[in-house]
């Protein structure tokens, strides 16, 4: 019995991988979330809806780094084994941690969240210097 070796160049790998239609090379607005959020712009600024199902708004953190908009939930025990016998479970209960780069459009020091029946609302408005402006003729 002979065994065949066959060489793979890692720079053939990537190579490959890179023109691969299901590699994670994929534009932003096509990947998916691993948590329901929804995204939209409006004539106020920009808007978050995220999921928060069964989470009190004491239980969420919303913190601003820099320019990045951080939103995150720790769930307690998320590492120990669940023993209950689940005839359908379609309700995720786990840890998110959802950052997002702000553009300077907005104003995120001004920035307002509220939760509401289980879905958390951030509005972000538009900066001052990023609003329309008119100038008069002299």
């Amino acid at each position: 019995m002979t065994l065949l070796k066959t060489h793979t160049d890692p720079f053939d790998v990537l190579f490959k991988n890179f023109f691969n239609n299901d590699s994670f090379f994929a534009p932003a607005l096509e990947t998916k979330s691993s948590h329901p959020v929804d995204i939209y712009e409006t004539k106020e600024g920009l808007h978050f809806e995220i999921a928060c199902t069964g989470l009190s708004k004491e239980d969420v953190n919303i913190n601003i780094e820099g320019d990045i908009l951080r939103i995150t939930y720790e769930k307690d025990g998320e590492n120990e084994i669940d023993v209950t016998n689940y005839i359908h479970k379609g309700i995720a209960r786990r840890s998110f941690n959802l950052g997002y780069k702000i553009s300077s459009r907005f104003d995120l020091q001004n920035g307002d969240a509220q939760m509401d029946n289980g879905l958390l609302l951030i509005s972000i408005p538009f900066a001052e210097q990023a609003k329309p402006k008119a100038l008069a003729i002299k």
